[in-house]
């Protein structure tokens, strides 16, 4: 089988690595890819991911079995749909489907249709309704743009003003349209189900680190790091959430003519009142991919063209990892903000000296003379696997004070409160 995968991200890097370690996988084709991609797969320029026609003739030239599309920006543009009216086998969802990550509006809806429990939210489209629906909810405000903003759309504050300010941001986009939602207590869980229209099998919960800063400090980002499993969560928390949001969520949008085939990404908390379905997206989280592929000892490429062509329904159960997986995302400097690029990046090769750890690059490039240098505002992922969290942890922290870029920063605190068995449920 050949595979092609759209991306150049560490989530894309995650899926390009398991696929590669698939025996029934023959090559692997990324566009755009990146340096760390270009050991194990071929990599082809792709100057713009949405770009329909020019993935459709990449998947035409290399006569690929099947197509993983990464991002959410190319799914929401349609990519899907013109490979699958090309005859490929796809594993992402139709531009319709991904609207469950494409618009926060439409998710709730949809979420209110398949009696899905969730927070409650109020559409908003000038800055009064935004301030009277902060009044009703009271603080922590919630304020979420409408549509994609990679991860970063989202404010949680006790500040007015900075609440309001967000809002007005969102809303001076061309049809800009602010969700705002009631806060949503206790701990949050990520959790990945696969799907080809009908059936759903769910991988195992993650949890990831959006704020920039340790203890939860600072701006959103798209995530600064995330660990698997989670030994503190319900027993049956994945079997719940099936039965309660992801199946239902599969039904109703097959019911809707418009069937969601790919990973439905599930965020929740799960509050004193039960699990609350935070947000859908409509393809892999990053950087939750990264630990839960390191775990996955069933074949990617098998389960990921199953679910393309709609032979869930009698696929093996699932093979995990007893290990503990943890991945700390190293930025670059001003991350989240306007980041620092072109600098170069060393002790990347030195990780491979710490047991388990390896690295997985994002924003990432080679200048004129073949340097490793920053290209992004998440560099790169480093992942490591233990035989509990503590070391897990270590093994990650270790090599990733191995890797040097100037100005850059990372989480010290990534799955430290969960080794020391300091969270609860309810």
């Amino acid at each position: 089988m050949k595979v092609l995968v759209v991306g150049s991200g560490a989530r894309e890097h995650a899926i390009v690595r398991s696929l590669a370690a698939d025996h029934a996988v023959d090559a692997v084709i990324v566009a755009p890819g990146n340096p760390g991609m270009d050991v194990i797969a071929l990599c082809e320029p792709l100057s713009d991911a949405t770009d329909a026609g020019a993935v459709v003739e990449l998947a035409r030239r290399h006569e690929v079995d099947l197509v993983v599309v990464g991002p959410e920006a190319p799914l929401v543009a349609g990519v899907a749909d013109a490979l699958r009216d090309n005859g490929f086998d796809v594993f992402g969802p139709s531009a319709e489907a991904a609207r469950l990550e494409g618009s926060k509006a439409f998710a709730k809806e949809v979420m209110s249709a398949a009696d899905v429990p969730t927070g409650m939210a109020h559409l908003a489209t000038t800055l009064d309704e935004v301030a009277e629906s902060m009044d009703a909810f009271g603080a922590p405000y919630v304020i979420k743009d409408d549509g994609l903003a990679a991860g970063k759309g989202v404010v949680v504050t006790e500040d007015r003003e900075a609440a309001l300010a967000h809002a007005q941001a969102c809303l001076a986009k061309e049809g800009g349209r602010v969700v705002v939602e009631e806060f949503l207590d206790g701990p949050e869980v990520s959790l990945f189900v696969v799907s080809d229209g009908v059936s759903v099998v769910p991988l195992s919960p993650a949890q990831d680190f959006k704020r920039v800063g340790d203890d939860d400090a600072g701006p959103n980002t798209g995530g600064m790091g995330a660990y698997t499993p989670l030994d503190w969560a319900p027993d049956d928390l994945v079997e719940d959430l099936v039965a309660r949001v992801a199946q239902p969520t599969i039904d109703e949008m097959r019911r809707r003519g418009t069937p969601f085939v790919g990973v439905l990404f599930i965020g929740l908390a799960l509050t004193s009142r039960g699990p609350r379905v935070i947000e859908f997206n409509a393809r892999f989280g990053d950087p939750e991919t990264q630990v839960v592929l390191a775990r996955l000892l069933t074949p990617l490429g098998g389960l990921l063209k199953a679910a393309a062509t709609g032979r869930l329904d009698d696929y093996e159960a699932l093979r995990w990892s007893d290990e503990s997986a943890v991945v700390v995302v190293v930025a670059a400097e001003n991350y989240p903000g306007t980041p620092r690029t072109g600098d170069p990046i060393t002790g990347v090769d030195e990780v491979d000296a710490v047991p388990s750890a390896y690295v997985l690059h994002a924003g990432t490039a080679r200048d004129a003379d073949g340097q490793l240098v920053s290209a992004g505002g998440r560099v790169l992922s480093v992942v490591a696997t233990g035989a509990d969290l503590a070391e897990a942890r270590e093994r990650a922290y270790a090599a990733t004070d191995l890797v040097k870029l100037d100005g850059s920063h990372h989480r010290r605190d990534i799955a430290l409160k969960a080794s020391r068995g300091e969270i609860s449920v309810g």
